[in-house]
């Protein structure tokens, strides 16, 4: 926690007293793209940047939050009913109490700065600020939250309140994932297994995070993240009638609810655009079941050669990649000591994420930059490479 945080509380606030320190990391993907909304396999890491939470708690119930991230003070009260929506940074702050208040009578409020260390687009940081902020209400009315429980009611925000309809990947990763390790979920039955490398505890991962960020800023509810959503779900659908099965309502069905051979059998009869969400979904669960044994092998060139068939098949499958991910993906594909890499988030703009050899990234740096900015000279000033570390989930400091 750096001290312009504190400065910012003392301009903001004043003094304040028993103040807690919260870091919730960013996360990425590397196998499980859009997926888990369908109840799929997904694998992710919790890397060494995030949102810092600086806070301290309020009698009286009121919310007091500012940002250095974002414009605006944020205001209003645990103790009353959530207003609706107002379209800014806020709506995941009054997200998370309305979620905690359909369970839990919430007294006090929280006084405090938020700060995200990265540019927004692609690294959840919407679950980072949800699960933070959840856990920062729980902390003052002492609810006793598992971290399952986060979890859960930061997803429920999202999808009930925000009006995203994800699955649990994002609030998964942010909460639970290990520095040392890979997380592996089944999103249809919330089991998970956190894999350290090649199989031994504390083996030095032999892989640093590259984060690429195309420069474009993005925002899920505005654009066809949705609507990809709904396409999987019709296949689903589409297939269940095919078999003669019972139908349940849209909103209740997934692509987990039928085989991959019922799929086979009915993929050419169907409307090309939902057979190819539903090819998405059964290849991209082959592979994160296959980079899971490559995982475990200690093999990671293998691992990224599953990453990059999972932006393939993003792009040819899924299609998603606005030009500039497009462009990135092209790049890193072709650069020395990637191993494997792909769009990250719903990959409609934000950020591509790689794995990367350490000792390459000085003139991983200087390809990528070069090659891109060649193509989009446009995002001289906001394009930003970053490399990071594999990290502990949302914590205390």
């Amino acid at each position: 926690m750096t001290d312009n945080l504190f400065t910012a509380y003392r301009t903001f606030f004043g003094k304040g007293d028993a103040l807690y320190q919260l870091f919730a990391p960013y996360r990425i993907c590397p196998l499980g793209a859009h997926v888990d909304h369908q109840h799929g396999l997904v694998t992710g890491f919790a890397f060494d940047s995030g949102i810092e939470f600086l806070f301290s708690a309020t009698d009286t119930g009121k919310v007091e939050m500012a940002s250095l991230s974002f414009e605006g003070l944020m205001t209003f009260n645990v103790q009353r009913p959530v207003d609706e929506k107002q379209g800014n940074w806020g709506d995941y702050l009054r997200g998370a109490v309305w979620a905690l208040q359909q369970d839990f009578r919430l007294d006090r409020g929280v006084r405090g700065i938020v700060r995200g260390s990265m540019p927004i687009g692609g690294l959840s940081s919407s679950a980072a600020l949800l699960c933070g902020f959840v856990m920062a209400i729980d902390k003052v009315n002492s609810l006793g939250l598992t971290r399952q429980q986060v979890i859960d009611y930061a997803s429920a925000a999202e999808r009930h309140y925000v009006g995203l309809n994800n699955g649990v990947l994002d609030q998964s990763c942010v909460v639970l994932c290990e520095a040392d390790k890979l997380l592996f979920l089944d999103t249809a039955t919330g089991e998970h297994r956190l894999i350290p490398f090649g199989g031994e505890e504390g083996k030095p991962l032999p892989f640093r995070l590259g984060i690429f960020f195309s420069g474009v800023t993005r925002k899920l509810t505005g654009t066809d993240y949705n609507l990809r959503v709904s396409e999987c779900k019709t296949a689903a659908w589409i297939v269940q009638a095919y078999e003669g099965e019972h139908l349940k309502e849209l909103q209740d069905t997934r692509l987990r609810d039928i085989s991959a051979g019922q799929f086979a059998r009915h993929a050419d009869g169907m409307p090309e655009r939902f057979a190819r969400r539903a090819r998405h979904f059964f290849t991209e669960c082959e592979r994160v079941t296959e980079g899971v044994r490559a995982w475990e092998d200690g093999d990671i060139a293998r691992f990224g050669e599953c990453v990059f068939g999972s932006c393939e098949s993003s792009m040819d499958n899924y299609e998603c990649g606005s030009p500039e991910l497009i462009a990135l993906y092209r790049i890193m594909r072709r650069t020395d000591g990637i191993y494997g890499g792909r769009f990250s988030g719903a990959g409609f703009k934000g950020a591509c994420i790689a794995l990367v050899d350490p000792s390459k990234e000085d003139s991983i740096r200087e390809t990528v930059t070069r090659e891109y900015l060649r193509e989009y000279p446009q995002y001289r000033d906001t394009f930003e490479i970053f490399f990071c570390n594999p990290a502990n989930g949302v914590e205390f400091l």
